[in-house]
C-alpha cells in the first residue's frame, strides 16, 4: 500500500500522507514516495496543491525508528538531503500550496505544513515542533519557516519550550492562516476552488518574487540543521530522549 496518495482533480493536486497506523510519521520509504510525488506535480498543469494527512493526524514528524538508524553517516545524509529537497520543492513550487491540518502536526510534520502558502487547521488540531523532547533541534527548514511566520524571538521560545498549540492558539500567533470546524481538507478545497476563479497567475508572480529571494536563506538553514542534527544525535541528552520516548517514560536530561 502506498504511504503517499496522489490525485489530480479539477485542477488541484491532492497529496495525502497515508501511514495512519503511525499517525503519518515519515520513514525512509514514505519520504522517497513524497519526493517522487512532488516531482510529478511540478510537471503537471494544476495551479494548486493541497497537502493533508489521512486519519487522525496530519503528520507526527519523523519516525523515531528511522532515527535509530542514523549512526550510518551516509544513510543520515541521504535521509536529511531528501527531507531538504521535499521542503524546498514545496516552498518553491510555482503553485499555491495549502496544508490541511487535521489532528497533530508536529516536528518535521509541522515544518512541512509551514512550507505552504496557506495553513488551514481545525480548531482542535495540535501544532508543535517538539524536537527538544528528544534533545534535537528542528529540521526540514523549521527554523526558517517559524521565523518567517512569528519572528526569531518567538520562534526560539516556541522551539525551546516544547509548545504544542491548539489550532486557535496557533492562529493567534500566526502559525495558522485559516481555522475551521469542518474537515480541514474540505475547507482547503473550498479555498482552492475560490482561487481557481481568481487571477492566480498574478498571485503566483508575487509568490515566486518573494520565495526566490528567500531560497538561499532557506537552503542555508537546512544545511545548518543537517550539521546540527548530526552533532546532537551523539549527545547524552538525545540518547536519553529517544530511550525515554521508546520506553514511554519522562526523560531525565543533563544538559550534555
Amino acid at each position: 500500500m502506498s504511504t503517499v496518495l496522489f490525485e489530480s482533480k479539477n485542477n488541484i493536486s491532492y497529496i495525502t500522507l497515508n501511514r495512519t497506523d503511525r499517525y503519518n510519521a515519515l520513514n525512509k520509504d514514505m519520504l522517497m514516495e513524497l519526493h517522487d510525488v512532488l516531482e510529478q506535480i511540478e510537471k503537471n498543469d494544476d495551479k494548486i496543491v493541497i497537502l493533508s494527512g489521512k486519519g487522525k493526524a496530519f503528520c507526527a514528524g519523523g519516525d523515531i525508528g528511522m532515527m535509530t538508524e542514523f549512526a550510518d553517516k551516509n544513510y543520515y545524509e541521504h535521509i536529511m538531503k531528501t527531507i531538504e529537497a521535499i521542503a524546498l520543492k514545496l516552498y518553491m513550487m510555482s503553485k499555491i500550496v495549502i496544508s490541511a491540518v487535521q489532528g497533530s502536526a508536529v516536528g518535521l510534520g509541522l515544518s512541512l505544513a509551514l512550507t505552504a502558502d496557506y495553513v488551514v487547521a481545525q480548531n482542535e488540531s495540535k501544532l508543535g515542533m517538539l524536537f527538544i523532547g528528544i534533545g534535537l533541534a528542528p529540521d526540514g527548514g523549521g527554523h526558517f519557516l517559524l521565523r518567517e511566520r512569528i519572528g526569531t524571538h518567538k520562534a526560539k521560545q516556541f522551539i525551546w519550550e516544547k509548545q504544542q498549540l491548539t489550532g486557535s492558539d496557533a492562529k493567534e500567533i500566526g502559525l495558522v492562516d485559516v481555522l475551521t470546524d469542518k474537515q480541514a481538507i474540505d475547507h482547503a478545497t473550498e479555498i482552492a476552488n475560490q482561487m481557481l476563479v481568481a487571477p492566480i497567475v498574478a498571485m503566483l508572480k508575487t509568490k515566486i518574487m518573494y520565495h526566490q529571494r528567500n531560497e538561499k536563506e532557506l537552503t542555508y538553514y537546512m544545511e545548518a540543521e543537517r550539521k546540527s542534527q548530526w552533532e546532537l544525535r551523539n549527545t547524552e541528552d538525545h540518547q536519553e530522549g529517544v530511550s525515554a520516548f521508546l520506553n514511554k517514560r519522562k526523560p531525565s536530561f543533563k544538559g550534555q
